[in-house]
């Protein structure tokens, strides 16, 4: 992560990066020149609220981080904190009773995980073409499949209601008019034909902070995989099944040998992650197409996504020709090279994924077992 030292230096730094001119930036957020310029040089405090929040939404970095720093420069408590308590004086009897108490860390901790826990969003990939489901998807994009009469993005939602999900965005392309839930945030891939899962994620980074689950739309899975990845606690967190292999007894349009798999040490953390050699007796287990973000792992996301695609951009990355086609899990492992964590949330089936005419066959068998009584 970039070293941040101060407020000023930060924005300075960001505003480079990004691009801007110092003249160019203080008219985008409505203030004079000199005052960036002091405010970057430290000869001024960190500027009100809305500054910040214009700051953060230009120079793409997260509210929190500028709010923290903002706190330091005014030697204060963060601007929104600060701004929070004055218009809800009740939170101070909660910070006295955590200073009565003398909780420790981990006690906060455990508070502001189980707080965080209950504000997650859910973000689901819905832009891709699906045309290895043939006369299925002609029409239709791969989540609009039918299951017992729901469709399988419903089947989604209710896995992510029933765990209190209920701030849901979605990214669309293929077929975009045929997805019109209400009550869901949607965003448009236009170049879906030309991009793939990690550049179509990022067609909706405006909701990419706090706490967010990330996952495929040709996935059809049960509400406990959902509460079991809620409950980690970790930066970033891949969703790994290691009763994986029998699934692909039989499966001939989809064979082993394309399944994205994983390689984890004994903390559960990945050392590799993709198309892996799965006659290799390593493999753990496979990816199933989720991943959860804490707030700052959604920072980790973004930045190292940036960064990474300004310096392959139509150039080879991992297993990809070209950056713009890469998967999800080529950017993971990215990540794990460099050596951010990326932890595992094990699981043992309660999912499947839909790539294939044979897929959805054999799906939809299991489903009517399954679910029909649901």
């Amino acid at each position: 992560m970039t070293k941040k030292k101060n407020f000023g230096s930060l924005i300075r730094e960001l505003r480079i990066k990004n691009g801007f001119g110092q003249r160019e930036l203080a008219t985008k957020i409505g203030i004079a020149a000199s005052y960036l310029n002091d405010i970057e040089k430290e000869k001024r405090s960190a500027p009100k609220q809305i500054v910040i929040k214009k700051l953060s939404s230009l120079l793409k970095v997260n509210i929190d981080t500028l709010n923290d720093l903002a706190g330091i420069s005014k030697g204060n408590v963060a601007p929104d904190i600060g701004e929070y308590i004055e218009k809800n004086p009740r939170i101070v009897s909660l910070i006295r009773s955590i200073k009565e108490n003398d909780l420790d860390e981990d006690q906060i901790e455990k508070i502001e995980n189980s707080l965080n826990k209950n504000n997650c969003k859910a973000l689901v990939i819905a832009a891709g073409l699906g045309s290895r489901l043939k006369k299925h998807t002609e029409n239709l994009p791969k989540c609009m499949l039918d299951f017992g009469g729901k469709t399988l993005l419903q089947r989604q939602l209710d896995s992510y209601k029933k765990n209190g999900i209920k701030d849901i965005s979605l990214i669309r392309g293929y077929k975009k008019e045929k997805i019109n839930y209400k009550g869901i945030k949607y965003f448009e891939n236009k170049d879906y034909k030309n991009n793939n899962i990690l550049n179509s994620i990022f067609y909706a980074e405006k909701v990419i902070s706090g706490n967010i689950i990330i996952s495929y739309s040709d996935i059809l899975f049960d509400s406990s995989v959902v509460e079991r990845t809620l409950n980690s606690n970790h930066d970033i967190s891949v969703v790994v099944d290691i009763d994986w292999r029998g699934y692909y007894v039989g499966r001939k349009d989809h064979p082993i040998s394309e399944a994205e798999n994983v390689i984890f040490n004994s903390n559960n953390e990945v050392e590799k992650i993709g198309k892996i050699n799965t006659g290799n007796e390593e493999v753990h287990g496979e990816f199933i197409g989720m991943i959860k973000l804490s707030n700052r792992g959604t920072e980790i996301f973004k930045e190292h996504f940036h960064r990474l695609k300004k310096l392959y951009w139509n150039k080879p990355f991992q297993r990809a020709k070209v950056f713009q086609k890469a998967y999800l899990t080529d950017f993971i492992q990215e990540l794990v090279d460099i050596g951010i964590k990326v932890h595992c949330v094990i699981i043992e089936s309660g999912w499947k994924e839909i790539d294939t005419v044979e897929d959805y066959k054999k799906a939809l068998v299991a489903f009517n077992k399954k679910f029909t009584k649901s």
